[in-house]
This record gives C-alpha cells, structure tokens and sequence, in this order.
C-alpha cells in the first residue's frame, strides 16, 4: 500500500500504531525522537508521515517546518497526532503545512480512514501530466501559461497565473497568506498580507465560474477545492 513513517515517542502507541497500519498493508517505520524522524523522513522515502507535536527532543511544529523547508519532503503529506485539540493548536498545524490533524485519543480506524484520503489527494497530484491539466471547467496550460474556463480563455498575469497553480497543486491543504507571500511573492512571512487577498479577489473574478473554487478558510487563508464541484460560484 503505502510507506508510512510514524514519529511518536509513546511506545505503547507506536506499537498500536505499527500493528494496525501493518495490518492495513503498509510499509512502517519508526522514530521516537524528532531528529531520528527528520533522518528517516529525508532518506526512507516515505509516502506519508504520522508526526506527534510533543517530542523529547523537539517540538513536531519545528519538525514540520524542516519537512516542508527540505527538497526532499516539502511535498511529503504528513498528519500531526497530539493531544493538543484546541482550535489555535489546529490552525498552527494546518499553517506549517500539514495535510490533516487527528487528536488523540483517538479511533485507529478513522486515523487509518484518514492516512487513505490523504494518500488518494497526494497519490492524484502526482499522477497529473506536467502539460495541460483539467479540473471541472478550468483548463491550464503550464508551458503556454494560458488558461481557460469553459472553453472560454482567461487572460491572467504571470503572478495571477503562478497564484493559481499554487493553489491548485496543493488543493484540499489550506494555504496561510503567509505562505503565499513566501511562494508566489518570495517576500518574508512579517511583510503585509493584504496583496494576497486584494489578488485572491481579482484572481476569483477574471475566473468566473471556476472562481468558486478558490475557498477562503477563516482565519486561516486559502484552500482550493479539493474536487471539482457540479456548480462553481
């Protein structure tokens, strides 16, 4: 199935985790400490990462951020395991770039549910042609720079073009303005974020129909649909 890389220095929840995963056909491997996970995450190829926040060593949020900093993980999906439920401890996660957050205690089965749909999301960005790609009525072509809704062409700026690769290649994940500004404007995360939003705005319009594609999550930033819906407004 799949290669699974579980960073928990819970022994006894290691072991649960291990067993279950191994009976759903996956690959695991193992680290109890944030440094040893690190190693295995750049040299073991895992497909996706299970990562507690609270480590002996070093907290999962600075784990996080070296995964998504690393050539060799940026595009790993990984889902934070914590006992840390509450709604700012989500939004942390969710900007440092994880796919999911599952708070314990938790079902093993949802987790498993959960590590599925994560792999379905990664598994299908990776499948797509480099050249034209096609989501509902939207049509990219990534070399020509041209896009289309409905058959119909959209001229888009260069930034507005690179915006929305951005949020279509990583749709279903949740983009801070923080993180746009990083990679779409390559400006530092302390500078304003008002542009993304003022460019978020313009993008949406000149799209159209396929505008409503674009979701804005409160608090938070942005998130591309994860799947085309019948009616996009």
């Amino acid at each position: 199935m799949a290669r699974v890389l579980v960073i928990e220095d819970e022994h006894d929840l290691q072991e649960i985790l291990q067993y279950n995963l191994r009976q759903a056909g996956h690959e695991v491997f193992a680290a109890t400490t944030g440094q040893e996970g690190l190693r295995l995450a750049r040299s073991g190829q895992p497909e996706v990462i299970l990562l507690d926040i609270m480590l002996p060593d070093m907290p999962g949020t600075e784990i996080a951020r070296a995964l998504r900093r690393d050539r060799a993980t940026e595009a790993v999906p990984f889902i934070m395991v914590t006992a840390k439920g509450e709604e700012v401890d989500r939004v942390v996660g969710l900007e440092l770039g994880a796919d999911d957050y599952v708070v314990k205690p938790f079902s093993v089965r949802e987790l498993l549910l959960r590590i599925q749909a994560v792999l379905k999301r990664s598994g299908a960005r990776a499948q797509e042609p480099t050249g034209v790609t096609q989501f509902g009525c939207l049509r990219l072509d990534r070399p020509g720079h041209r896009t289309w809704v409905e058959d119909k062409e959209v001229e888009l700026t260069n930034l507005e073009f690179k915006l929305l690769l951005v949020l279509l290649d990583r749709r279903g994940r949740v983009q801070t303005r923080n993180t746009l500004l990083r990679d779409v404007w390559d400006i530092a995360a302390d500078v304003t974020t008002r542009t993304v939003d003022t460019h978020v705005k313009r993008l949406r319009e000149k799209l159209g129909a396929a505008g409503g594609y674009i979701e804005t999550v409160r608090g938070v930033g942005y998130r591309f649909s994860e799947a085309p819906r019948v009616e996009a407004t």
